[in-house]
């Protein structure tokens, strides 16, 4: 009858997601099939990004049977980071290292020219410094680029022979210029090496400020002029609440509210194919949705359609050709990778093109639940909730997973691989916009500067005893893991709440924020003036906020993960960690480390390794094994 009863009840306590599938660990990290798609201005071609491994490569293919027409290569960490059609025969794009699945890229990257077929390639010197600014329409052999060295310039670049010419320049840091439709150069927006952000106008031949705030402060920046050229969209913010967008006359500074969203600042515009007319605005506030602001245009009653064409999925569009007629389609969801279509606003019909992952079966997946949390101090925090497909979504095994950056940077609704896969294996996922995050508003991210080891980590300990208030955490059963800084906070977490967490997963994480102070990033002034900003100030704060240096408070059960040639955040942080375990008596459970890898694994196999490894570990203190052992005693 004993073991009967001890049966049940283990039967009780696994999730019921466990007699689902499994899906296999490579299943979620092979390389989807595409990163990007952009259309060709006649509709007739389109450029498709391709993560392989270690790089990522271009081609260019026919829409009407995906025959491949050119194809680029430029090798090991070279990727391709964007990509500008400037004609129907003629491309533009970037090519950068990055060095890891976390990193960010280093620098924008070399600039070339190509025929869509792969002849006539062009490499633009100095190219690496310039971003688009603007077509030109009536001239299409060329395009409007800026460039930011100590100043910031505006050039007409030639694309079949590389020459510039200079057509402004604005006394800015680093920054952009905004041209009307008839590509007069009307305002510059940009930083400055201390953080200071400005926007100029310009009046005759000279510049006006008419805005500076500091970091992350109130903003006032221009996106785009009316179809009337003459009224300008701003996007503009007080108090540090999160940017609303105005339509403004310049003549009489009269403001007309277009939208706004209480929580979020917009995150992308949707123009007209002939970039005239602004269509839409994209928010982020829990499920991404598109609010339209010129609902008669006949586009935006075409963008409407495919909207309520794929319910359930969010839309992010990649291209519509010059007449206005074909339309390339992005649909996405939390447990769908996503899928290109390209919809002909003649027929009304959308073919499809391409998926990312078409082996991720939809069905198998958990869904992701925006969820917001009040923090001890009152601060409103969002954030979302994977809890197992199946389950009943009470008393599971939590781990919380805190985003990296952290600051500007946020979590957002759609599939995430690490999330699906642990959802997959029974356990509930949290991840919460802690103050810092990006996309809510300047006073929001200033919040979180200096902060690293205390309120930031309150925001992560209040979202755990919420979980466990709503029932969809079992207390006895919660684990943290993050990357990069989300490593720091998983480390941080565990040193703070000693009884609150069973493990920690610390993955090229932070461990002694004077080491990273060291990192490639504070090689350049604007990298060190971040820091000044957003570091806290003295070594003591310093040591109080490193979670090295309190390895004797640690409880958890720790795994630690680092690529041996990191250099975003270095691998002394975490030998630093092992040493100080050490003289407390303590070691890490499991040490994974990677000698070929960087800020983050990006070999399959390697993959594999790891989240195999991770899962055994999880399983040990929070999963079904765990269970089993409570019962058996």
């Amino acid at each position: 009858m004993k073991v009967f009863s001890r049966l049940l009840l283990l039967l009780l306590l696994v999730p019921s997601v466990l007699m689902a599938r499994e899906v296999p660990i490579r299943d979620f990290f092979k390389d989807p099939e595409f990163r990007s798609v952009r259309l060709s201005p006649d509709g007739k071609h389109m450029s498709v990004i391709i993560p392989q491994g270690d790089r990522s490569i271009l081609a260019v293919l026919q829409v009407s049977d995906r025959k491949v027409i050119g194809k680029w290569d430029y090798g090991e960490n070279r990727h391709f980071e964007e990509v500008l059609w400037v004609n129907n025969d003629r491309l533009l794009f970037w090519v950068g290292f990055k060095l890891g699945s976390f990193d960010f890229k280093i620098a924008k990257g070399d600039l070339y020219a190509s025929n869509i077929d792969g002849t006539g390639r062009l490499d633009i010197e100095n190219g690496a410094f310039y971003s688009i600014v603007d077509t030109t329409p009536a001239d299409r052999e060329t395009v409007l680029v800026q460039r930011s060295v100590d100043s910031a310039f505006l050039f007409k670049l030639n694309v079949y022979n590389g020459r510039i010419t200079t057509v402004a320049t604005a006394p800015v840091d680093g920054g952009g210029f905004l041209v009307d439709h008839d590509l007069k150069v009307r305002y510059a927006v940009g930083s400055m090496n201390d953080g200071r952000q400005v926007t100029l106008r310009k009046d005759g031949e000279k510049w006006t400020k008419i805005h500076e705030s500091e970091r992350s402060g109130e903003t006032f920046r221009p996106i785009g002029f009316a179809a009337d050229n003459k009224h300008v969209y701003f996007a503009k913010s007080k108090d540090g609440k999160p940017s609303s967008i105005v339509l403004l006359d310049p003549e009489t500074q009269e403001e007309t509210a277009v939208a706004a969203n209480p929580n979020v600042s917009a995150s992308g515009a949707i123009w007209s194919s002939d970039d005239k007319t602004l269509l839409a605005l994209e928010f982020e506030d829990g499920l991404p949705y598109i609010e339209f602001v010129n609902k008669d245009h006949p586009e935006a009653k075409i963008l409407a359609g495919l909207v309520n064409a794929f319910p359930g999925k969010a839309i992010s569009y990649s291209g519509t050709s010059d007449d206005g007629r074909y339309f390339l389609v992005y649909a996405y969801s939390d447990r769908d990778p996503g899928e290109v279509y390209l919809y002909d606003s003649q027929t009304k019909k959308a073919a499809y093109l391409l998926s990312a992952m078409d082996w991720i079966k939809p069905e198998e997946m958990s869904s992701m639940k925006p969820v917001s949390v009040k923090a001890r101090d009152g601060l409103t925090l969002h954030g979302y909730l994977t809890v197992p497909a199946g389950s009943t979504g009470k008393n599971l095994p939590l781990i919380i997973n805190p985003h990296g950056g952290p600051h500007g940077v946020r979590d957002s609704w759609g599939f995430n691989p690490e999330v699906q896969l642990l959802a997959n294996r029974g356990y509930a996922v949290l991840q919460i916009n802690y103050r810092g995050s990006g996309g809510y508003g300047g006073a929001f991210e200033r919040a979180g500067y200096r902060k690293w080891g205390t309120a930031m980590q309150d925001d992560l300990t209040d979202s755990v005893q919420w979980a466990i208030r709503e029932g969809v955490a079992d207390p006895g059963r919660v684990c943290i893991y993050g990357a990069s800084y989300g490593g720091y906070a998983a480390l941080m977490s565990v040193v703070r709440e000693p009884d609150l967490y069973k493990c920690t997963v610390g993955y090229v994480g932070v461990y002694d924020l004077d080491i990273q102070r060291d990192a490639d990033f504070a090689d350049h002034v604007s990298g060190r003036n971040y820091l000044k900003d957003v570091y806290p100030v003295s070594k003591a704060e310093r040591v109080a906020q490193s979670p090295g240096y309190h390895a004797d408070r640690i409880k958890a059960g720790i795994m630690l993960v680092h690529g041996a040639k990191d250099i975003r955040v270095p691998i002394r942080n975490m030998y630093f960690l092992i040493d100080q375990l050490e003289k407390a008596g303590k070691k890490p459970d499991d040490v994974v480390v990677e000698k070929k890898e960087q800020h983050g694994f990006r070999d399959l196999e390697n993959n594999v390794n790891l989240y195999t490894k991770m899962l055994v570990f999880f399983d040990k203190y929070i999963g079904p094994a765990s269970a089993s052992t409570q019962v058996a005693k």
